[in-house]
């Protein structure tokens, strides 16, 4: 099994269930995830701790995912962004106002996803040689 050790992942998704599964498949495939229920308790996490990756659902409660990634931007300009959500609309916008982000549409394989996050620490890793 291929271990990332070193790279850490902050999730932040509303859904009980669905935050349970990312974050059991991200542990699975070696990432170090800490996973919150809304962009609002992601914010003290960006700005203590170092995160590689910021995984963010876009539509949530008091803060979405796109305001977050903003906020992250800002206090943590190395950490990378990828949005997951269900609905297309939202997909648009996420890809005007955060062009560098990957969008995931929900329904998605768990597999998928973890392919997703290898690739974005792959190109990370390339872009850094």
């Amino acid at each position: 099994m291929n271990t990332h050790k070193s790279l850490r992942i902050l999730l932040a998704e509303d859904e009980e269930a669905m935050r349970g599964y990312l974050a059991r498949a991200l542990e699975n495939a070696g990432y170090e995830v800490v996973a919150v229920d809304r962009g609002t308790a992601a914010l003290p996490f960006l700005q203590n701790e170092h995160f590689d990756l910021l995984l963010s659902d876009i539509v949530m409660p008091e803060m979405d995912g796109i305001e977050l990634a903003q906020h992250c931007n800002e206090v943590s300009p190395r950490t990378k962004v990828m949005f997951i959500t269900g609905f297309a609309a939202v997909t648009l916008r996420a890809s005007r106002e955060q062009p560098q982000a990957k969008v995931l549409s929900k329904p998605f394989h768990l597999r998928d996803l973890v392919l997703e996050v290898e690739r974005i620490f792959d190109d990370q890793a390339q872009a850094s040689l």
